[in-house]
C-alpha cells in the first residue's frame, strides 16, 4: 500500500522538477512542437465555432455579448497585454498610462480616415492606408515618452506614465480637433470582399478575430526573436540591475527606449484593429482602467513570459464577458466585475505569486527568495 501510495507522488515531483509542461514541450523534437503549435492554432482559428461543441460549447461562449465579438475584444487585449509585457516584463519598467498608446493608434487611424475630421479634406483615406502611419505616430510618442524619463525608476517612472495617459484623455476630451464625447463615426473596415460582399462587416466579428489572431501571431514571433537577441539580452540586464548594466557596457538609454517603442507600437495596432471593427471612437473609452485592468492581466498571467501575457489578456476580457446577463440574487454580476478581479488578484497573489503561467527566471528567483526566508 504504501509504495502505490508513493509512487505517483515521485513520478508527479519528478514532473515538476523536470521543468513541467514547458520542459516537456522543450524536450521534444523540433517537428513535433511544430506540430503542437499548429495544432493549437488551429483550434484558436476554429474558436468562432465552440458553441456548436454539444454540451461543452454553451458552458464556453459568452451569453450577454456576441460570441465572436467576445473573442475580438480578447484579441485586442492579449495585443495590449503582449505589449505592456515588453515593457514591464522584459525591461522592467513600470508603466501605468499604457491606453495611451492604445488611444494614439485608435485616434490616428481617425484623423486620417473619418469625415469627421478636421483633416478628412486633405486625406479620406482607406483603413489600410492610415495603419502604417497611426503605427509611427505611437512609436514616435513611446519615443517622447521614453526619452524624459530615462532616468526614473519604480513609482516616479509609474506616476510619469500615468500623467503621460491622462494629458492624452483630457486633449482629446477638451479639444475640437479630437471631438470629445462626439467622437469620430463611419471610420472604414479592413479592405477585403467576397463575392460582392465586404469581408470585414458589421454583422460578423469572426473576420475581425481572425485578422488580430493573424496580428497576435506576427507579434509573437516578432518579439520571442526579440526576446533571444541581444536587445532581449540587455532588456534583462536592465530590469536585473541597471546600474550593473551600464558597468557591464549595455547602452541602457537605448534598450529603454526600444522597450517604450516596440510597446507603443504593439499597442497601437491594438488601437487600429479596435477602430477598424468599431467603425466610433471616443474619449470615454481610453481611461485610466484600461491601463490598470491590462496591468493586471500581465502580472495575474505572468511578467515577462508570452504565454502568461496571452493568458492574462484573454482571461481580463473574457471573465467581464461571459459575466454578462448572468445575475445573482437579482443582482448582475457584470456590475462587480472590478471587485472580483480584485479578489482573483489577490488569491493568485497569495497561491501563484509568479503569475499563472510564469517566466523560468521570475518563478527560480521567487523559489530563491523563499529559501532565503524559510526557517532553518
Amino acid at each position: 500500500m504504501s509504495d502505490t501510495a508513493v509512487a505517483p507522488e515521485k513520478e508527479k515531483a519528478s514532473f515538476r522538477a523536470n521543468g513541467g509542461v514547458r520542459g516537456w514541450f522543450g524536450r521534444l523534437p523540433v517537428w513535433v512542437r511544430w506540430i503542437v503549435i499548429l495544432a493549437f492554432t488551429a483550434l484558436a482559428f476554429l474558436l468562432p465555432y465552440a458553441g456548436d461543441i454539444p454540451v461543452i460549447g454553451p458552458q464556453i461562449v459568452t451569453t450577454g455579448i456576441d460570441w465572436p465579438s467576445s473573442l475580438f475584444n480578447m484579441s485586442y487585449y492579449v495585443l495590449l497585454a503582449l505589449g505592456l509585457n515588453v515593457v514591464v516584463g522584459y525591461a522592467g519598467l513600470l508603466d501605468l498610462g499604457y491606453v495611451g498608446f492604445f488611444a494614439i493608434g485608435a485616434y490616428g487611424t481617425a484623423l486620417l480616415t473619418s469625415k469627421d475630421s478636421v483633416l478628412y479634406s486633405h486625406t479620406g483615406w482607406a483603413w489600410l492606408a492610415a495603419a502604417p502611419v497611426a503605427l509611427a505616430a505611437t512609436m514616435l510618442a513611446g519615443l517622447i515618452l521614453g526619452w524624459p524619463t530615462l532616468r526614473l525608476r519604480g513609482d516616479y517612472l509609474a506616476i510619469v506614465t500615468l500623467g503621460f495617459a491622462e494629458i492624452i484623455r483630457i486633449v482629446a476630451t477638451n479639444t475640437q480637433t479630437f471631438r470629445g464625447d462626439r467622437g469620430f463615426t463611419e471610420l472604414p473596415h479592413p479592405p477585403g470582399s467576397s463575392g460582392g460582399r465586404p469581408i470585414f462587416g458589421v454583422t460578423d466579428a469572426t473576420p475581425y478575430f481572425w485578422l488580430g489572431l493573424v496580428v497576435i501571431i506576427a507579434v509573437v514571433f516578432g518579439v520571442r526573436n526579440l526576446d533571444r537577441s541581444r536587445v532581449g539580452r540587455s532588456w534583462l540586464a536592465i530590469r536585473e540591475d541597471e546600474e550593473a548594466a551600464e558597468i557591464m557596457g549595455v547602452r541602457t538609454t537605448k534598450f529603454k527606449l526600444w522597450a517604450f517603442s516596440v510597446g507603443a507600437f504593439i499597442g497601437g495596432l491594438g488601437g487600429v484593429l479596435f477602430a477598424g471593427e468599431q467603425g466610433f471612437i471616443n474619449s470615454s473609452t481610453f481611461i485610466l482602467q484600461f491601463s490598470i485592468l491590462v496591468l493586471a492581466g500581465v502580472v495575474m498571467g505572468g511578467s515577462g513570459n508570452m504565454a502568461g501575457a496571452i493568458l492574462g489578456g484573454a482571461l481580463i476580457s473574457y471573465i467581464p464577458d461571459r459575466l454578462r446577463g448572468i445575475s445573482l440574487g437579482g443582482t448582475d454580476l457584470y456590475e462587480y466585475r472590478f471587485a472580483m478581479f480584485g479578489v482573483i488578484i489577490i488569491v493568485i497573489m497569495i497561491l501563484r505569486p509568479q503569475g499563472l503561467i510564469p517566466s523560468r527566471r521570475r518563478a527560480m528567483e521567487l523559489k530563491d527568495r523563499e529559501k532565503e526566508v524559510a526557517p532553518q
